[in-house]
């Protein structure tokens, strides 16, 4: 007898965030399927508080959308897929009303992923692949050790590309935050010796 594993929803993972037994636990779901995370370390707190810092100063300045960090994600289309990238941006032309405590029934439009040293570049770049298939247009995957910045979209054709951005060049928003403009290297500083 074969024994189907058990598929995990936003509303489950939302029960299991606000059990006493997981206060400093965060849960991630791809297709039904739970992913627990710990908590990131200091340099990944950093880039993410300087990354939606800038989105934010540039939010404010151009009332777009707004800017938000680990907040949980989903399409309302995939109830069974749940994301919380360290950065977002989303247009306030797609955001659901009215607003609510609960997570965020579309997925963002810009999806900002720190890498963590334990996680492989082949799980961030599914990640990536996961939010471009439900509705992101833009994924940022920041490479701290790479010191730099995958950009990932997915074409007319419904294929994804990428390409790497290093401390010479800088993320653009695109369409999604025109005339945005971040320099690498600002991420990125040269040690002092």
């Amino acid at each position: 007898m074969v024994t189907q594993e058990r598929l995990f929803d936003v509303d489950d993972v939302w029960r299991l965030a606000h059990d006493p037994d997981n206060e400093n636990v965060r849960f991630e779901l791809i297709d039904g399927e739970l992913f627990t995370m710990v908590p990131p370390g200091r340099r990944h707190g950093l880039l993410a508080v300087e990354i939606a810092g800038y989105l934010w100063q540039y939010s404010k300045l151009h009332p777009l959308g707004e800017v938000t960090t680990d907040s949980g994600y989903y399409s309302e289309h995939d109830r069974h897929t749940l994301l919380g990238p360290d950065v977002a941006f989303l247009r306030y032309d797609r955001l659901p009303q009215p607003p609510t405590d609960n997570y965020v029934s579309v997925m963002p439009d810009l999806a900002v992923e720190i890498r963590p040293p334990f996680d492989t570049l082949a799980k961030v770049r599914r990640k990536a692949e996961v939010y471009l298939r439900r509705g992101t247009t833009i994924v940022w995957l920041v490479l701290p050790k790479q010191e730099g910045v995958e950009v990932w979209r997915q074409d007319e054709t419904g294929q994804l590309r990428s390409e790497f951005l290093g401390v010479g060049d800088k993320l653009s928003g695109e369409e999604i935050l025109p005339g945005f403009e971040l320099e690498i290297s600002l991420l990125f500083p040269k040690k002092q010796d």
